[in-house]
């Protein structure tokens, strides 16, 4: 930061360590009162809150100490105190800054900036850039004869930190400028870019410093290899920001579709109280939604928040039925988080990992971790980077602070000459070999995070290259330097793609990673498939990352084919009861929201997943009560053919002669045929066994009721005919018999020709009348028609029952009427009866009833009229004589 006095008027914006860190401790307390406040959904508010605070106390500080319009003398544009030395330096035409979280967290508890706190060391990203500085400035054909230099501060994740190394990045590292004009444009030439920060938070506040010098003709922008949030790539608020790590934007859709692809919609989430946190849990829930996925719960933990936080969000976790959790977290809460919730017993947990934490080498110290898998950065390789890192003498490390602490740290001794050092017991002598460490610094297997270092200083390099041979002189280069950024596309040494799109993000690629236990019982990164930004929306893992047992984590369990869902009040969508489908319907699917309706002529099975054809239900030939009807319908048939020989070969004897035996016979013939129409209500119905059926029936009856009609009124004639004067027996001799039987018949077969002729009965599949058949039967056709044939046959049976009835006194030995008058009472019965049992009867059951009622009154006439006559026939021939008829006769009722 550029700090002017103007004689005696304070300084426009100092970075006088006390000054500054009010400024800083300032902006840092609002930030950390709105995120107090801070909801998911609200995380672009605070973000523009903060940077709107940022640029408010910069410009209120230069317009308060800079009245407008003001001509002083001569000035001297001074930093105030001595500038912080970078921890890392080389002079060069073009310096390239670097701010890396090199220690992991600030132990002090006042920051005076003053004097850097002892921290272990990881120092891989920031020797990376020297590396890459050093092979660009040995190329002839990146740069020619123009020589890299570098400055990397040490951020301590502290955004204090980075904030202030990026003001040191524009003040310089003179003290004084003694020029008028160079004391705006001094810090224009010398730092044109950063590279970093390694996380988001830090970037963003930096990134706004940015914006806030951008009315001092100064364009600085940032290359982050680690900021991963998805609002740096709004340009419109962060226009110098570039990176070569992905946006979390790709990696939240991505694990969306890992945990729908497993099964899993009942999940916990963590997440670091932090942009990147904030940003990627709300990327990650909103494609979590759209997946059909509910979250249990959805905290967030920040490293410098008390422990009760911390202990709150791991008891969540523990009393929840969630069996899988997304974890936005950086390696450092991470690391908490499981030390946390190692304290007591876990049932086994399913962990979705973010990049931040799914390779990092302190996670595989925790067995809780097994199976967690998540898209961590591409692993690569540079080739000599590993000799470079290898090549540190302890004179080399005794020239930086941070590598001096890093030596004396890995080899537990002190360096020669270090006074101020009592940390270790030994002195180092010289034995100590850096090749047989194995750490962090010394691992090359695992470059990730380091490539992206080493492609983000080539895309700077490749920008300044392009500068440099479109235009030697300019008045602006550092501008011109971040529009040709925009526009680099060229291929790393070591065989990687480096572009950027529209909103300063590389192409989008991860490595699907899973952690195994190996066979010495240790967790290991198991990689698997690297995705790019065309293969992130997969829809199969059937290829990556085998779990050896996929936990189950739902809120309610799956509801099999048969059931629907039916959502509990007052819960996520993923809670639900598995309702059995109504009576009638189906589901096929797993997790059916509804049930449908299976059409007219289907019926559910039994687990009501399928629809089954309905059973078609008729009287067929082989049911065992068609059997039993077809067996008495052949007998009384049989009967009335054995009758009519008995009848016939007595047709001379007294009791055929006197019983008339044309209509005996006549009426046997009707019997035999009443008996056989039976037979065509059995067996599949049919256009022309429906019309059949009801006409033989109609007309065979009536025949038969005719014929007992007809000797009925012969009977009671017969004996009104021997009173003194009366010629009555002429009207009723046979061929009036005959013809009033034929009259009887043919009104019926009128009947029946109309019926037959207007709407005669068809086939019809009945699925109305049982839910789980169809039933095939008859249809009436016209009703009408139907009631008129049975209205018919009722009324002649009524008149005959009427006229029998009066003739049952007359003579016994020549008189049948009583055995008529029997007969067709048990004929009227079975019809009366008749007509609620057809209507209630179901299926095959109501064709069975209109069988049974017709071998039932037919069996009945035949054995009321016919019996007692073939009885004296066989059994009694004695009394089949005139003279016993005669004698047998009352003078009195002559």
């Amino acid at each position: 930061m550029i700090d002017t006095e103007y004689k005696s008027t304070p300084p426009v914006l100092s970075s006088h360590p006390h000054l500054l860190t009010g400024q800083v401790g300032y902006l840092n307390q609002c930030k950390a009162t709105i995120q107090s406040f801070r909801v998911l959904g609200g995380t672009k508010t605070t973000m523009q809150i903060t940077s709107s605070l940022v640029l408010f106390v910069s410009v209120l500080w230069m317009t308060a100490f800079n009245p407008a319009g003001s001509k002083a003398s001569p000035f001297s544009c001074r930093v105030w105190a001595e500038p912080q030395m970078p921890d890392f330096s080389m002079n060069g035409d073009f310096i390239i800054g670097g701010i890396f979280s090199i220690h992991s967290y600030m132990k002090s508890e006042q920051n005076t900036y003053t004097t850097m706190p002892p921290q272990p060391q990881q120092l891989h990203l920031a020797r990376a850039l020297e590396f890459t500085i050093n092979e660009i400035n040995n190329r002839t054909d990146l740069l020619p004869g123009i020589k890299l230099g570098y400055q990397i501060y040490d951020s301590c994740s502290a955004v204090p930190m980075s904030v202030k190394a990026a003001f040191q990045f524009i003040n310089g590292l003179d003290p004084v400028i003694n020029d008028t004009d160079a004391c705006l444009k001094h810090a224009a030439a010398a730092v044109p870019a950063i590279i970093g920060e390694s996380s988001s938070t830090p970037s963003i506040a930096m990134d706004t410093q940015v914006t806030v010098l951008s009315p001092l003709q100064h364009s600085l922008f940032q290359v982050s290899h680690s900021a991963t949030c998805a609002c740096l790539s709004e340009k419109s608020q962060f226009p110098a920001f570039f990176r070569t790590v992905p946006s979390d934007h790709h990696q939240a859709a991505a694990l969306a579709r890992i945990v729908k692809y497993f099964g899993w919609t009942w999940i916990g989430a963590v997440r670091s109280d932090t942009d990147y946190g904030n940003y990627g849990m709300a990327t990650f829930l909103k494609a979590a939604q759209e997946e059909g996925i509910c979250v249990e719960y959805s905290e967030a933990y920040l490293r410098t928040q008390p422990r009760s936080k911390l202990e709150r969000v791991a008891n969540i976790i523990r009393r929840s039925t969630a069996r899988v959790i997304v974890a936005f977290l950086t390696a450092g809460e991470m690391k908490f988080l499981l030390e946390e919730l190692a304290r007591q017993p876990l049932p086994p947990l399913q962990w979705i990992a973010s990049e931040a934490w799914i390779t990092h080498p302190d996670i595989l110290r925790f067995n809780i971790c097994a199976g967690a898998i998540g898209f961590g950065i591409p692993r690569s390789v540079i080739p000599g980077l590993r000799e470079f890192l290898l090549d540190l003498s302890p004179a080399q490390a005794s020239t930086s602070p941070i590598l001096t602490e890093f030596w004396e740290s890995s080899f537990s001794c002190n360096l020669k000459g270090r006074t101020d050092s009592s940390k270790f017991q030994r002195e180092c002598d010289g034995s100590e070999d850096i090749h047989a460490l194995q750490n962090l610094y010394t691992d090359t297997s695992q470059l990730r995070n380091t490539n992206l270092v080493y492609k983000a200083t080539y895309a700077i390099a490749q920008a300044i290259h392009g500068v440099i041979c479109n235009d030697t002189q300019c008045d602006k280069p550092n501008k011109l330097i971040l529009d040709q950024l925009k526009r680099v596309n060229f291929t790393t040494k070591n065989g990687y793609q480096v572009n950027f799109d529209s909103n300063g993000d590389p192409v989008a690629a991860y490595e699907l990673t899973n952690l195994q236990f190996k066979k010495d019982g240790t967790l290991d990164f198991v990689p698997d498939k690297i995705f790019t930004h065309t293969g992130l929306a997969f829809d199969c893992f059937s290829n990556c990352c085998c779990l050896s047992q996929v936990p189950v984590s739902v809120c309610s369990e799956s509801c099999p084919p048969g059931t629907r869902k039916a959502v509990q009040k007052g819960r996520p969508v993923c809670c639900y009861d598995c309702i059995p489908c109504a009576e009638g319907e189906i589901s096929n699917k797993t997790d059916s929201l509804d049930c449908v309706h299976c059409p007219p002529e289907f019926w559910p099975n039994a687990k009501q997943d399928v629809c089954l054809p309905k059973p078609i239900e008729f009287l067929s030939w082989d049911d065992t009560l068609a059997i039993i009807l077809t067996v008495f319908s052949i007998t009384g048939a049989f009967m009335s053919v054995c009758i009519a020989a008995v009848f016939y070969k007595h047709r001379a004897s007294p009791i055929v002669r006197a019983n008339n035996s044309e209509l005996s016979f006549l009426l046997l013939f009707s019997l035999t045929l009443c008996f056989l129409c039976s037979l065509t209500f059995i067996g599949r119905p049919s256009e022309w066994s429906c019309m059949l059926r009801h006409t033989a029936f109609g007309i065979t009856f009536v025949l038969c009721i005719s014929c007992v009609l007809g000797k009925t009124i012969v009977v009671l004639m017969a004996f009104r005919a021997t009173l003194p004067g009366s010629n009555v027996m002429k009207w009723f001799g046979p061929p009036q018999q005959r013809l009033s039987v034929l009259t009887f018949t043919l009104k019926q077969a009128i009947i029946c020709v109309i019926w037959l002729k207007v709407s005669p009965p068809f086939p019809f599949k009945n699925v109305k009348h049982c839910k789980d058949k169809i039933i095939l039967e008859c249809n009436l056709g016209s009703s009408i028609g139907f009631w008129a044939v049975l209205g018919y046959i009722g009324c002649l049976a009524c008149l005959c029952f009427i006229l029998a009835f009066l003739a049952r006194k007359l003579p016994d030995n020549f008189n049948e009427a009583k055995f008529i008058t029997f007969s067709m009472l048990i004929f009227c019965a079975v019809w009366i009866t008749f007509i609620p049992a057809y209507v209630s009867s179901p299926g095959k059951y109501t064709v069975a009833v209109e069988i049974f009622a017709i071998l039932t009154s037919s069996f009945g006439l035949i054995i009321c009229i016919f019996a007692p006559k073939c009885f004296i026939i066989v059994f009694r021939p004695t009394k089949n004589t005139k003279k016993h008829l005669m004698g047998k006769v009352p003078l009195k009722a002559l």
